[in-house]
C-alpha cells in the first residue's frame, strides 16, 4: 500500500485496533455517545457532508477514499482494507469511509426561531429512521431547526445519523422541553390533526413551526392544545375507506410541500 505523505502525523497503516473496534461498537449506545461525546458516521455521502462543517477525531479509510478526499484531514486515521473495516463498521455493508465526530451542541430556542422563519417541532417520534428522514426533508425543505422533545429518538443514533444523509451538516437539532416552549411561542403553531381544516385549503404563513406526532398516537394532549392552526392531509377521495394514518416522515413530506407551495404565502 502506498504511504499518503500529505496525511497527520498520527497516520497508521492497516490493522485498527481492537480498542477503536470496542469504542466504536459501543457507540452504538446513547449511554456512550453521552459519555464520549462522539458519533459514527459512515459512507462517503455522509461523512463528506459533515466534513464540510466538522472535524473528526478519528477517520478510518480505503485507500482509495483517502486519496480522493483525505487532504487537510487531522486527527486519528487509519487506512485500511475492505475487510478491515468491514470488523468496525456498524452497517451490513461498509462503504470506503468511517468516522467519529463530536456530537454537536447547537443553540436556539424555539419561540424565536418561529418569529423569523419556519422549523419543526418533533413530539415523540421514536423511530431512528423516521427521524433522520425527517431532518432530511428539514434539509431539502429549507427548514435550518428541528426541535425535538425529550422522548424522542436520539438522532446521533447511528441508523438516525445514516438516514439524514448528511442533513446534518445543514440542519440544527435541538432537544427541548417541548410544551413549555410551545407555551412561549407567539408564532403561527401548526399541526396535523384530524379534526383539522383540509391542508390544501389553507393559506398558510412563511414562519412558525409544524409540530409533528409519535408514530402511533400523534400528538400528546398537551402539544395538541397549544396547536393554532389545526391541519388535515385529507385522504382522495374524502369518503373512500383508507388506511387510519401516513407515515410521520411521509407526513412531514407532504406538509412541508405545501408550505412551500408558491399559493401558500
Amino acid at each position: 500500500m502506498k504511504i499518503i505523505s500529505y496525511l497527520c502525523p498520527y497516520f497508521r497503516q492497516i490493522m485498527i485496533s481492537k480498542a477503536r473496534i470496542k469504542q466504536i461498537h459501543g457507540l452504538e449506545r446513547k449511554k456512550n455517545r453521552l459519555v464520549e461525546g462522539l458519533f459514527v458516521a459512515e459512507g462517503p455521502k455522509l461523512v463528506g457532508e459533515l466534513l464540510a462543517v466538522m472535524k473528526p477525531v478519528y477517520v478510518a479509510a480505503t485507500e482509495t477514499w483517502l486519496e480522493e478526499n483525505g487532504r487537510g484531514l487531522t486527527g486519528s486515521i487509519d487506512v485500511v482494507s475492505d475487510e478491515e473495516l468491514q470488523r468496525a463498521s456498524l452497517l451490513q455493508h461498509p462503504q470506503s469511509v468511517l468516522a467519529l465526530f463530536p456530537i454537536p451542541h447547537p443553540e436556539a430556542k424555539l419561540p424565536e426561531v418561529a418569529r423569523q422563519e419556519l422549523c419543526l417541532a418533533l413530539d415523540g417520534v421514536q423511530d431512528p429512521g423516521n427521524l433522520g428522514t425527517i431532518v432530511r426533508l428539514a434539509d431539502w425543505f429549507g427548514i435550518r431547526h428541528v426541535f425535538c422533545s425529550t422522548d424522542c429518538a436520539d438522532i446521533f443514533n447511528p441508523k438516525a445519523t445514516q438516514a439524514t444523509m448528511g442533513a446534518l451538516s445543514h440542519v440544527g437539532i435541538h432537544y427541548i422541553d417541548l410544551v413549555a416552549e410551545l407555551r412561549q411561542t407567539q408564532a403561527p403553531i401548526y399541526g396535523t390533526l384530524l379534526d383539522g381544516e383540509n391542508i390544501y385549503e389553507q393559506r398558510l404563513s412563511e414562519n412558525g413551526v409544524i409540530v409533528m406526532g409519535n408514530e402511533g398516537r400523534g400528538m400528546t394532549p398537551e402539544a395538541a392544545a397549544l396547536v393554532s392552526h389545526r391541519l388535515l392531509i385529507p385522504p382522495y377521495p374524502a369518503n373512500r375507506p383508507t388506511v387510519e394514518s401516513l407515515n410521520v416522515a411521509i407526513a412531514t413530506a407532504i406538509v412541508c410541500s405545501i408550505f412551500r407551495s408558491p399559493r401558500s404565502s
